[in-house]
């Protein structure tokens, strides 16, 4: 795997390098960014360590330009900024996670490990199945131009489904990824989860094809 680092600041910048690379990571540096871009935009790294504050520009703009570039480039960025504003700032940039200076190699660490096992396709913040379009910013679940209003679970349990087209999703699938641990989960509480979406996507659609199927035995998908 290949990471690339942009920090001005020599010493922060040296001693990730040496870190990453006692971890059998190849790492590059660049202290301002401006000379790696376009290997960025080739696809050259797998990951980008990326600091908030550049000289002569700002690690925000890089996510950005790099975003309209389509590029899915995992980012985290690194910053003293610490105020609940500036990490919306960067998570809405297109940043992947944020860690806030000074901190300790080992949560740097832990950080690009768990973005690295992530799908090598980043999700688009519109998903789209048929005529069924779900977007991740607005909230709002569209069929067929017509607007489908749901509960906040029911947009968790159809945005998983979307997000794993043609999948068979077991029972155990969709309870990891839509309930947290501490919620009360009874045994049909999915089945009753799947028949409100069918109340709301499927069924006032009856000329139109039927996405949410049943496996019988094995669990749900979702496909056209």
């Amino acid at each position: 795997m290949r990471i690339l680092v942009i920090e001005d600041d020599h010493k922060i910048a040296n001693a990730i390098k040496k870190g990453l690379e006692q971890e059998r990571f190849a790492v590059d540096v660049s202290y301002d960014g401006r000379e790696k871009l376009g290997s960025v935009l080739l696809n050259k790294y797998d990951l980008i360590i990326l600091d908030r504050m550049l000289p002569g520009t700002d690690g925000i703009k890089i996510c950005q330009m790099l975003r309209q570039e389509k590029n899915n480039i995992p980012i985290l960025i690194l910053t003293a900024k610490d105020k609940l504003r500036d990490k919306i700032e960067g998570l809405n940039a297109g940043a992947d996670d944020y860690l806030i200076k000074p901190f300790a190699f080992e949560e740097l660490l832990a950080r690009v490990r768990a973005l690295l096992r992530r799908p090598e396709k980043a999700l688009d913040n519109i998903l789209k199945i048929s005529d069924l379009e779900l977007n991740r910013l607005t909230f709002e679940v569209k069929r067929n131009g017509r607007k489908i209003e749901l509960s906040s679970k029911e947009f968790a349990l159809l945005e998983y489904l979307m997000r794993n087209p043609g999948r068979i999703l077991t029972k155990d699938n969709i309870i990891s990824h839509v309930w947290d641990y501490d919620a009360d989960i009874l045994p049909n509480t999915v089945e009753v989860y799947i028949g409100y979406l069918r109340n709301k996507i499927d069924k006032p659609f009856p000329d139109l094809p039927q996405l949410i199927k049943t496996s019988r035995g094995f669990g749900y998908k979702l496909e056209n």
